[in-house]
């Protein structure tokens, strides 16, 4: 579907419309959160903790962890900067 047409359309909506509509997609923003953590945590649990005699982690593990969580954050934050740039030249065009 055209994102132009959408966006022409948006004015034309009642205030109960757009409110039902930010109101769903701040519904789907708080999901998608919650999935990037949840595989943020499981992938670098997986990866990181492999020893279960301890209720802590050891440093080894715990610095892993930090390592893995580090790198995933990163890599999060370019993907969410290339986005906005290829979305603001989306936008311009």
């Amino acid at each position: 579907m055209d994102k132009n047409l959408l966006a022409a359309d948006l004015p034309s909506l009642s205030e109960a419309d757009k409110t039902q509509i930010s109101s769903i997609a701040d519904h789907l923003q708080v999901r998608d959160s919650l999935r990037l953590y949840n595989a943020l945590a499981e992938r670098c649990f997986s990866e990181c903790v492999h020893s279960f005699y301890r209720k802590s982690l050891g440093k080894q593990e715990e610095n892993c962890v930090n390592r893995c969580a580090e790198k995933f954050l990163k890599h999060s934050v370019r993907v969410s900067m290339r986005f906005a740039e290829l979305n603001e030249g989306a936008s311009t065009q």
